[in-house]
């Protein structure tokens, strides 16, 4: 009987993850036969050692708090996510060696280049986290300047009361990359001044559950355009399944 592939998402508290479920659909849907995905889901980091032990495991996604600190764990890195600082997708060879791979940054320039006008020209990046800096790097990709906002304003070039209408004016794309406002915490949203936005903004959160964030719903009231992870998540996984099965050959 042959072999079964693995393939998973190692992170912690992570039972909502988009993954899973996504790729069991996969499978299904196109009769992909003997391969599962499945969560890993580690207090810790270090507990990775476990993990990739498996001899069935060809590949895996890696998702909060890990995204970074995964990255000297793994024997390679390739020059997208080694730029970015960040890997959410690692391969492994048939000599059990991990690759560290990017595909954020790719998901999330290929669902926002479609949205962008000849006025989109600078955005501002809410939170400072791995999917952050994927999201930063997609921008740079897009020809767009960037800017990070935090609460800690010694770490980043706005604080969120930095956040007036000359920023505003300035910068026409507004990302939240926080999990503020994610399911359960529907209720929640970044502390800025949503009367700022425009029809000329683009608000885009990366939290897909709910579809539409309370970030997205309020934007939206000003006239924005708004879009929220779900796209990216589908694209940067086929890249995932792509980068796992290249490997496979």
């Amino acid at each position: 009987m042959k072999r079964s592939k693995l393939y998973g998402l190692v992170g912690k508290n992570i039972d909502y993850s988009f993954s899973p479920k996504y790729f069991k659909e996969k499978f299904k849907k196109a009769q992909i036969k003997n391969h599962e995905y499945t969560i890993f889901d580690l207090k810790e980091i270090d507990a990775l050692s476990g993990v990739v032990e498996n001899p069935n495991l060809k590949g895996f996604n890696v998702t909060i708090p890990y995204k970074e600190t995964i990255m000297p764990l793994l024997d390679k890195i390739s020059k997208n996510a080694k730029k970015i600082g960040a890997v959410n997708t690692v391969k492994i060879s048939k000599k059990g060696k991990t690759k560290g791979y990017n595909t954020d940054y790719y998901g999330f320039q290929k669902s926002l280049a479609p949205l962008l006008k000849e006025h989109h020209k600078k955005a501002l990046i809410l939170g400072t986290g791995g999917s952050s800096k994927a999201v930063a790097y997609g921008l740079k990709k897009l020809d767009i300047q960037c800017a990070f906002v935090s609460r800690d304003p010694q770490k980043t070039k706005y604080s969120y009361e930095d956040l007036t209408a000359d920023v505003f004016n300035e910068y026409h794309i507004v990302i939240n990359t926080t999990p503020v406002g994610t399911a359960p915490n529907i209720e929640e949203a970044p502390n800025l001044n949503y009367e700022l936005f425009t029809a000329q903004h683009i608000a885009y959160d990366l939290t897909y559950n709910p579809s539409e964030t309370k970030f997205l719903k309020l934007a939206k009231a000003r006239g924005a355009q708004i879009k929220n992870g779900y796209e990216m998540l589908v694209l940067q996984a086929e890249k995932s399944w792509k980068i796992w099965n290249e490997t496979q050959k």
